[in-house]
């Protein structure tokens, strides 16, 4: 599940709402582009068509800041054009209309972004399939452990299905990985996979020997 690539096509003033719902996402090998976060660093909106062409999934946000935005309209019209699956990530059923209006979407809770974030992931795992199918237990994030003068690469990998990461979540459960040289462990959210915290080895290893 690397060199994929994920493209997302929003208004300006949904800038903070795109971030805050794929903040996790970003933790997973594969890329994910947000349209202003590409002009904000240095391209301008009509040299983003390498981007839309070299996307597996377009996600479209649209909500009413959206509805009437000409750059949305178009880049979901090029990846329609393209061969491109679009997935509409929208507020109200109603803004999905036109090339899109029958394209089953994920709705966007704002008082439940957890929620919210957790079906994006049911859909982008099911889009990027074979690579994410719901069958397929291959996602994984990497990242380095925190722990001063280690850095060693630490793989969470998500060996549960979607409908297991709820139910965890639900209960109060977290997911866990380790670092194989401090022995530090770290605690994330099923629902996300955003991280919740870290217990350093000794704290770790003593929670370890108390449960057993």
């Amino acid at each position: 599940m690397t060199g994929e690539q994920v493209y997302v096509s929003h208004a300006p003033g949904d800038l903070e709402l795109v971030q805050d719902l794929f903040s996790t996402v970003k933790n997973f090998p594969f890329g994910v582009h947000i349209a202003l976060e590409e002009i904000e660093s240095g391209r301008s909106r009509t040299r983003l068509e390498g981007r839309l062409a070299n996307s597996d999934v377009v996600v479209a946000v649209l909500t009413e800041d959206a509805a009437d935005n000409r750059w949305i309209n178009q880049e979901i019209g090029y990846a329609v054009a393209k061969g491109i699956p679009v997935l509409p990530l929208h507020d109200e059923d109603r803004n999905r209309r036109g090339f899109i209006g029958d394209v089953e979407g994920v709705a966007i809770d704002r008082n439940n972004l957890t929620f919210t974030i957790f079906n994006l992931l049911c859909r982008l795992r099911s889009e990027l399939a074979p690579l994410g199918a719901l069958s397929v237990p291959n996602w994984y994030i990497r990242f380095p452990c925190t722990v001063p003068d280690c850095d060693q690469p630490v793989t969470l990998e998500l060996e549960q299905g979607q409908t297991k990461l709820w139910k965890l979540h639900s209960h109060g459960k977290h997911l866990t990985t380790s670092c194989a040289v401090c022995g530090s462990r770290y605690y994330f959210n099923p629902a996300t996979i955003g991280f919740v915290g870290r217990e350093d080895g000794v704290t770790a290893q003593s929670s370890s020997r108390s449960r057993s």
